[in-house]
């Protein structure tokens, strides 16, 4: 028998049964090569368990199982049947939070309370597609009086899906809700750093009702599996949701291909504006949680700070209390509002740019250090002083680190906010309603906050301008993401051509 599962166990929930094999055609199965890799515990540096890595042979199987299932049983589900279905799954995830928000607080060392907020996002967001479903309609037109004339909307077929490690259960749900709902199949890889969530959210797919080969969720490393999916010939969309300079690889890939259809949702350097009439205290609240929130692991985070002169002063002092009060250690700790950093790597790549701020000369309000000795815990840390041209200004940290910049006017800070290669998000603090609208209206970004930070919400599109990404995920925006278009035009009769 394949060993494709293990026994494992969490502080809230005790022993359970992990899944650890490739999820393809509804059944667990060892990869072909029996590779297998390791999964770290962040909090610890210790390992998890070892899942078996899917390889291009892997990818090659699980496309094969979604094309027979596309021109199989999934044509043949209706619409309505289709939407009971993700409803199901999504009622599965909602009686199993305890344990997915267990397993996600483990794999990735997110807080326990953030996982569980994270599932009943997940619970949310298949409940809305699940809602879409039977909603895909198309349109006729009126061109002749001889002709008949209808525009259809069919899916696209297989779609290969590679989500990051920093959402892993919402990832998934924001990526499998659209591709689902409109009729499509899917083939997912899971981050390296994290597969064990979605692993356990796999085993629900089955009990759900779903035919073999409609979702397939594989564990690998982007280089190879993720480079498979987005050059395979025989996938007609690929969705990616992580860095830009990871999104460019695969656009390339899926150009070199057969040209599939490209969808990317990639990374942030977002402003978040502060105004002298602002609430301070709702203000600084909303900054903390704006970078804080997630370990700064977010591509949306608010990691540039600009605040209006007139109350700089007292605006970092107070924010310097807030970030020293967020509680950082053990996930599993229900106090706990930041974890460790997922990996070793990313732990040193955001040191490093701890260090190129205090080499360039920006001044460390707070933090800039290792929290305790063990794990990849990072203090949250504060920048003052900071110019536009520096390294932490300009570039992704993807970490608990900002940067606190003074302004003077609204001209001024539209143009200091805009001057990224980014475009995902941003916020505004002001009670001012005008300067609110003209201030959202002025900013290239996908989402502008007002008085609030990482409001998200699956009714609402989700996306970015210049670099940070191609289409938009959530809402009714992104079905069309999934969806061709088809034009047929009938003719009733009457004279021949010609």
């Amino acid at each position: 028998m394949a060993n494709v599962f293990t026994e494992l166990k969490t502080p809230i929930t005790g022993t359970y049964k992990q899944p650890t094999g490739l999820f393809i055609n509804n059944e667990f199965v060892e990869g072909v090569d029996k590779k297998t890799f390791e999964v770290i515990n962040p909090s610890t540096e210790e390992v998890i368990c070892s899942v078996h890595e899917a390889t291009e042979k892997d990818v090659d199987i699980a496309v094969a199982a979604a094309r027979k299932a596309f021109e199989g049983p999934w044509r043949e589900v209706t619409p309505q049947k289709r939407g009971q279905l993700m409803y199901k799954l999504a009622e599965l995830c909602e009686q199993n939070l305890d344990i997915l928000a267990a397993v996600e607080s483990l794999d990735n060392g997110k807080s326990i309370t953030l996982a569980r907020g994270d599932v009943g996002a997940v619970v949310g967001c298949l409940k809305y597609y699940a809602g879409w479903a039977d909603k895909i309609e198309g349109t006729t037109t009126d061109v002749a009086p001889d002709m008949f004339h209808y525009i259809k909307k069919e899916p696209i077929g297989v779609c290969g899906q590679i989500i990051p490690w920093n959402f892993p259960l919402l990832m998934l749900a924001w990526k499998i809700g659209p591709a689902l709902c409109t009729g499509n199949t899917v083939v997912l890889k899971t981050a390296e750093q994290t597969p064990l969530s979605a692993l356990v959210l796999a085993q629900y797919v089955k009990e759900a009702g779903f035919p073999p080969g409609v979702l397939n969720i594989i564990s690998g490393f982007g280089k190879v599996a993720g480079a498979a999916i987005s050059a395979h010939m025989d996938v007609d969309k690929v969705a990616f949701t992580g860095s830009t300079i990871v999104g460019r690889a695969i656009m390339k890939a899926a150009a070199s291909s057969n040209l599939k259809k490209v969808t990317l949702e990639l990374g942030g350097k977002s402003p978040n504006i502060v105004f002298n009439d602002a609430d301070i205290e709702q203000a600084i609240s909303w900054v903390n949680f704006g970078i804080y929130y997630n370990h700064g692991q977010c591509c949306c985070a608010g990691t540039r700070i600009y605040v209006q002169d007139g109350i700089y002063d007292k605006f970092v002092a107070a924010f310097k209390k807030r970030a020293e009060a967020n509680k950082v250690g053990d996930p599993f700790h229900h106090e706990t509002f930041q974890g460790p950093q997922v990996s070793q790597l990313q732990f040193d790549r955001i040191m490093g740019y701890i260090q190129a701020g205090k080499e360039e000369g920006a001044t460390i309000e707070t933090g800039g250090d290792r929290h305790g000795d063990k794990g990849y815990f990072i203090q949250p840390t504060i920048f003052s002083n900071v110019r536009s041209d520096m390294k932490i200004m300009q570039e992704e940290i993807f970490g608990p680190v900002c940067a606190i910049a003074k302004f003077s006017t609204e001209e001024e800070v539209i143009k200091l906010g805009n001057d990224t290669t980014y475009g995902l998000a941003a916020a505004v603090h002001t009670k001012d309603l005008n300067t609110a609208i003209r201030v959202s209206n002025a900013l290239k970004a996908g989402t502008v906050w007002v008085n609030c930070y990482n409001m998200i919400h699956h009714q609402m599109p989700f996306g970015g301008y210049k670099a940070s990404g191609i289409g938009r995920e959530l809402g009714k925006e992104v079905l069309n993401n999934y969806l061709e278009t088809k034009s047929v035009s009938v003719r009733l009769g009457g004279a021949l051509f010609g």
